[in-house]
């Protein structure tokens, strides 16, 4: 039997390794995992990041929106992906109204760290209230701005955040903000590329774009969108990589390649 004593361990990454990723120039890959064996092939395929969203409401539970999403129910799915998660860094969603004051934000995140072995929680809007009660405490917070999936009910509907002038620097400034509060990352999901950008270039921490443009330091899907996978139509910034792959182990692969050689978001999934 071959011995293996000399493999050196697997050292998972932290929010200080993709600040350095950022300022190296190097990009971020990140998708969505709700289970153990999406988890192990996402290792496999050497993604960055997973992100446990509250998208599973859509995904897995068939709802219409990711507001009927428990906190319960991310703790369970946080779970399942980091019992086979060894590199990648764990990002879960505080869902919807599990952080409407800092002291219930502190109390769910603890669950999703405690239980669910998360590293990094994401919270959505300018929180700067919760941001800075939970990074004085030692969590580490991933701000979410644009298009935010919690607020459908007020927005009416999934559109392009940002198209004017007032609505990107409100945009810019609550990034600004949520970044003097004390997030490690933030995502910023549909909004024009050049507000991507612009965003990206102004903010030390690293800016994982969903819809944002090729200028922001890393891309997000959700997987079973970049899959083609599901009941529902998958959106303009996404891509099906399944088809040309011819496997799911070689789309995901092919997206961690098209991410960090900058291929991915062409013009097609940008928004102007």
């Amino acid at each position: 039997m071959a011995d293996d004593s000399s493999k050196k361990p697997v050292t998972a990454l932290n929010t200080l390794d993709l600040l350095a990723m950022k300022q190296r120039g190097e990009k971020i890959s990140c998708l969505t995992a709700y289970d153990a064996s999406f988890s192990a092939m996402i290792e496999q395929a050497g993604i960055d990041v997973i992100l446990v969203g509250d998208s599973l409401g859509m995904v897995i539970q068939g709802h219409d929106s990711t507001l009927p999403v428990s906190l319960s129910d991310m703790v369970y799915h946080t779970r399942c992906v980091a019992n086979a998660r060894q590199r990648a860094l764990i990002i879960a969603d505080l869902p919807f109204m599990t952080y409407p004051t800092p002291l219930e934000a502190a109390q769910s995140a603890a669950r999703l760290i405690r239980e669910g072995g998360a590293q990094v929680v994401k919270l959505e809007g300018a929180r700067l209230d919760c941001v800075e009660f939970l990074t004085s405490r030692g969590i580490s917070v991933c701000g979410h701005l644009g298009l935010l999936p919690q607020s459908i009910n007020q927005l009416g509907r999934y559109s392009v955040q940002g198209k004017s002038i007032p609505e990107a620097e409100n945009i810019l400034h609550d990034a600004l903000a949520l970044e003097r509060a004390g997030i490690s990352l933030l995502v910023l999901e549909c909004v024009p590329a050049d507000l991507g950008r612009n965003i990206s270039r102004q903010l030390k921490v690293p800016v994982i774009g969903i819809g944002a443009g090729i200028d922001c330091d890393g891309q997000v899907l959700v997987i079973y969108d970049m899959l083609n996978i599901g009941t529902r139509k998958y959106a303009k910034f996404s891509k099906d990589f399944l088809t040309d792959a011819g496997s799911i182990a070689g789309a995901l692969a092919d997206f961690h390649l098209a991410v960090k050689e900058k291929r991915f978001p062409t013009l097609e999934q940008s928004y102007s």
